[in-house]
């Protein structure tokens, strides 16, 4: 997977604030999503409309979410991993409102978005998690590979979970640590 990653600010001196990285974040979970569902695509598996697409997006974004908040459970207390988490879930719900807007029409994208955000992060919390390799373990990349079937039209469900599973899953993860490691949000392991 290979895409362009904005985390180099303008002016190195200055102090960057929560906000500021989080921005960061989002618009790059946001490219990794939107090139994760390219590929989902360009692998043939059924998407038939603008608002199928987001409802993956919505899913890829969930898991992501998820993701950074198992990594920092280990490296910030409580308080800062749930500003960070929960700035970082506001801020993707604007990506949602934004893109379903678009393509949805006038109405409310985002709190379905955190409803869906805060059962998915429930979904996520039973599964397990490689604290080594700061990694999905089998059951969380099932439990993802399962709501990307879902979102997917009903003729590819069976094949597209072994496809997140195997290939797609690892790809979006090798880059997304990329991002987080450029932000010292995650040890670079090189």
């Amino acid at each position: 997977m290979r895409i362009r990653l904005k985390t180099k600010w303008n002016k190195q001196e200055r102090e960057v604030s929560l906000e500021d990285t989080v921005s960061v974040l989002a618009f790059n979970t946001w490219k990794i999503g939107m090139q994760t569902l390219l590929e989902i695509e360009n692998e043939n598996f059924q998407t038939d409309t603008q608002m199928q697409r987001v409802m993956i997006m919505e899913e890829i974004m969930a898991f992501m979410i998820h993701v950074l908040d198992r990594i920092a459970h280990d490296v910030l207390n409580d308080e800062d991993r749930s500003a960070l988490i929960t700035t970082f879930a506001l801020k993707i719900a604007d990506h949602v409102q934004d893109n379903a807007r678009d393509f949805g029409g006038p109405g409310d994208y985002r709190n379905p978005f955190i409803n869906k955000l805060n059962q998915r992060m429930e979904d996520y919390a039973d599964t397990t998690w490689g604290k080594i390799a700061q990694e999905p373990g089998f059951s969380m990349s099932l439990a993802f590979g399962n709501f990307i079937a879902e979102a997917v039209g009903p003729r590819d469900r069976k094949w597209v979970l072994d496809y997140i599973q195997r290939t797609l899953m690892p790809e979006l993860l090798t880059t997304y640590k990329k991002v987080l490691a450029r932000l010292g949000m995650l040890e670079s392991h090189k």
